[in-house]
């Protein structure tokens, strides 16, 4: 029998040691539930293990082949370039290693799932009705980056929390790098005649972004007494995100990259489109763009027969 891949987690690393601790164990709890394969983990930067040391760890153990997953939300540099640069390293320094690559673990059904938890926890605490969402704005708080495509990816996840949920909206902040800020994000959901407000960190550990997020927060809601703000949990190491993680081993151990369908309501059974999945698709038209119905009716052909 062929011996699986091990697993490498690769992390971003935080100078908070809550944090970088909540990695660590989270790694020992994958290898805990997987004791058929080696499991390891290490981070980018500012904390220890380094991802290096972590697939030294693999290569004592007689390790030569395993799958790399980023323990990331989004695809931004570290994602990008920083992981596959320190990955292709290593190579060079361990000859006869092999290794694939994984996605990024957001936006996922089972990770809004946990988001909305974390929202009704919040509520839950202030003495209000997790079922009460009509009047409930989300301001949902990404880490920001200088990288668009990482920044738009923090919108899919608000919106996908929006759709089928029933809160009143989910805005998008950012607590670097990235506008609007809190501060600005709060602003924008008062314009939008928001009165209640929690703010959602879109982190998956306790870090020092969460906790500014947190500090920004309370500071804006002091200011704004006539506004109602509550504070939400980061996602945590919940049972949702192992298994999330060892979906992306699986895929890349298959090689099984596909296109995102973690999110296709055909695919996937989203709060209120649960009806969707597994309906058969058909080439069509929008009635207001008859000029390119053609084309996109082959488009949406070519994506059912992806999924």
């Amino acid at each position: 029998m062929t011996t699986p891949p091990a697993l490498l987690i690769a992390g971003h690393g935080t100078r908070d040691d809550a944090g970088a601790e909540a990695f660590r164990d989270f790694v020992r709890q994958l290898g805990a539930r997987h004791p058929e394969l080696p499991v390891a983990g290490g981070f980018i930067e500012l904390s220890p293990p380094p991802l290096g040391e972590a697939v030294t760890e693999l290569v004592e153990q007689g390790v030569r082949r395993f799958a790399a997953v980023p323990l990331m939300l989004v695809s931004a540099g570290h994602a990008k370039g920083d992981i596959p640069a320190a990955l292709a390293r290593e190579k060079e320094r361990h000859p006869g290693i092999s290794y694939t690559y994984g996605r990024p673990l957001g936006p996922h059904p089972a990770l809004l799932n946990v988001l909305e938890r974390r929202l009704d926890e919040a509520l839950g605490a202030a003495g209000r009705t997790p079922g009460d969402r009509a009047d409930l704005t989300v301001l949902l708080v990404g880490r920001g980056s200088t990288d668009p495509d990482a920044n738009a990816e923090v919108h899919k996840a608000a919106r996908l929390l929006w759709e089928g949920r029933g809160y009143a909206g989910v805005e998008t902040a950012f607590v670097s790098l990235a506008a609007p800020d809190v501060p600005s994000g709060l602003d924008r959901c008062v314009r939008l005649g928001a009165r209640r407000i929690v703010v959602l960190p879109y982190f998956l550990f306790t870090g020092i972004l969460p906790d500014r997020v947190r500090h920004q927060t309370e500071g804006w809601a002091a200011a704004h007494p006539e506004v109602e703000v509550l504070s939400a949990d980061v996602i945590g190491p919940e049972p949702e995100l192992l298994d999330l993680v060892w979906e992306r081993y699986e895929e890349a151990v298959k090689g099984d990259l596909r296109m995102n369908c973690d999110s296709c309501v055909y695919r996937i059974a989203l709060p209120g489109f649960e009806d969707k999945v597994g309906m058969p698709q058909q080439p069509h038209f929008h009635p207001d763009d008859d000029d390119h119905h053609h084309g996109h009716g082959h488009h949406h052909g070519a994506h059912s027969h992806a999924h």
